[in-house]
């Protein structure tokens, strides 16, 4: 629907992530709240390891100060190109829905908004579904920013559930 342009309202109820999920546009098939992220440290390191590689749809929740460094280290983990939703104040007068990639709403929430922030984010694709193009454009990317070819080439496989051997073929050639 929203991929259509359609607006989606969501009648209020008890659960701001139930109304988030809803009204995001993203899978809503098979979804895992995921609550508040650890804040810092190899807790929240290997909590984002875990879910680079998660294929539902996940529900995180985050304070409005603390937005733009959870973005930022979600892009950094998950792939800049991630779908996500930020849900803002939902079902008050100031709600709002902000739709991108990791990247570009990162970039948004640079200027921390206020309010009640509940992020919907998209599942990591499904092992193999990643065309040659979509790895060759996250090697790029990895590579522009220093990796090695062996390091990006896992980095990537990783990111896209590709093999390591596919990425590294792709990533000398």
């Amino acid at each position: 629907m929203v991929e259509a342009g359609h607006r989606i309202e969501v009648v209020p109820g008890p659960s701001a992530p139930v109304a988030a999920v809803a009204a995001s546009g993203l899978p809503t098939a098979r979804w895992c709240m995921e609550g508040f992220l650890p804040r810092k440290g190899s807790a929240r390191a290997d909590r984002l390891a875990e879910l680079a590689v998660e294929e539902r749809t996940m529900v995180i929740l985050e304070s409005p100060h603390r937005l733009a460094a959870t973005l930022a280290d979600l892009a950094a983990a998950l792939g800049g190109d991630r779908r996500v939703v930020v849900a803002r104040e939902l079902t008050k007068l100031h709600e709002e829905f902000r739709r991108g990639t990791l990247d570009e709403v990162a970039a948004w929430a640079a200027e921390p908004p206020k309010g009640e922030m509940v992020l919907v984010v998209d599942g990591a694709p499904e092992p193999g579904e990643a065309d040659d193009d979509r790895v060759r454009a996250v090697l790029a990317e990895l590579r522009a920013g220093g990796a090695s070819t062996r390091d990006a080439a896992d980095e990537a496989a990783r990111r896209l559930g590709v093999s390591r051997r596919r990425a590294y073929r792709l990533a000398l050639g």
